[in-house]
């Protein structure tokens, strides 16, 4: 009886972690905060930071789908990681797309500069917050 309920824990336990993790790696890679997603399930933002947290439990599983459609992803990649083909790619605005292009076709070197100089305005730009400086 002991192996069997320590077994399913361990196999809880991994799931949740692969949730969590699948669930913030989406959220950065749309650039989605979560208020954002928050306010798009209908969910409280301290249900979704829950969520996203180290010690998190599933959603159960119409909690699941809202923020997997929410995110453009299926509910099985944010449970296990598997991409089934169903996922939606979050669309790229132009100017974004014609920097991307752009700096894809530096060498090493020059990417690293330009990767560090956009860091440091990110940065600089994050602690001036000066309303109208945006």
């Amino acid at each position: 009886m002991f192996i069997k309920v320590s077994a399913s824990l361990f196999v809880y336990h991994i799931y949740t972690m692969s949730f969590r993790d699948n669930l913030r790696e989406t959220l950065d890679f749309v650039g989605m905060e979560q208020k954002e997603l928050a306010a798009k399930t209908g969910l409280s933002l301290k249900t979704i930071e829950n969520y996203v947290k180290k010690d998190s439990s599933l959603p159960a599983a119409d909690k699941a789908v809202f923020i997997a459609q929410a995110l453009g992803v299926t509910v099985e990649y944010l449970i296990n990681g598997k991409k089934t083909g169903k996922e939606t790619t979050p669309s790229i605005p132009p100017q974004q797309k014609e920097l991307l292009d752009t700096i894809s076709k530096l060498n090493k070197y020059n990417y690293e500069v330009i990767t560090s100089i956009a860091k440091t305005l990110v940065n600089l730009q994050t602690k001036s917050k000066a309303p109208g400086k945006e």
